[in-house]
């Protein structure tokens, strides 16, 4: 599929082997144009209960499990820059990482052009869910002046612009694709310069 000049991106779990056991990560490949091996993301955000268990030994002692079947995944390091080909360099952000505000980008790294947010939100259900996702998405989108491209399974699959804008979608449990270009990144607003450090000065101002 990378053949001519194309770019694939796709998420599979990663299995790496051990002397005695193995690693799992949710992860994040993306294939180059020509076949070129893939660029991997490991997902570093994990969701409690779903992807690992907290304190394992401790709760598996009272009876909780994971809400998935597995021994739970480990988590990668930080956010990554890949190269995305003709493409702007991106950043992956796989299902909730999109939501954790000024950390979705490496404060030591190089600035991406934009982001990929790759999600199932099957879980969610007929609820609101998705929409919640959605919003949350076009709000980092805003924090950071970068564009956001949404591929979720079951929806809502959206391309969103670094204002926060929804250029193109496809909703809830709707099949299809979106052919649009992507938009061009911002300059650095102030939130992805100084993170909370206004709302805190304003915090502890006396009124």
């Amino acid at each position: 599929m990378t053949a001519r000049g194309q770019t694939l991106i796709t998420g599979s779990d990663r299995v790496v082997p051990g002397t005695r056991s193995i690693t799992a990560y949710n992860s994040l490949y993306l294939f180059g144009p020509g076949g070129a091996p893939p660029s991997v993301y490991d997902k570093f955000h994990l969701v409690p209960f779903g992807e690992y268990l907290p304190f394992a030994g401790l709760l598996n002692a009272l009876g909780f499990s994971q809400l998935t079947v597995g021994s739970g995944f480990a988590a990668g390091d930080r956010p990554h820059v890949l190269d995305a080909g003709i493409a702007p360099s991106v950043t992956p952000l796989i299902c909730y990482e999109v939501i954790f505000p000024h950390d979705v980008v490496d404060p030591a790294g190089p600035r991406p052009g934009w982001f990929v947010n790759i999600t199932d939100d099957s879980w969610f259900g007929p609820w609101a869910g998705p929409q919640q996702h959605l919003l949350s998405a076009r709000v980092r989108a805003i924090e950071e002046g970068l564009p956001i491209a949404r591929a979720a399974n079951t929806g809502i699959s959206a391309m969103i612009d670094p204002l926060g804008r929804v250029r193109a979608q496809l909703g809830v449990n709707k099949m299809g694709v979106i052919d649009t270009a992507l938009p061009r990144a911002l300059a650095p607003p102030l939130y992805a310069r100084v993170g909370d450090l206004v709302f805190l000065i304003f915090w502890l101002l006396p009124f």
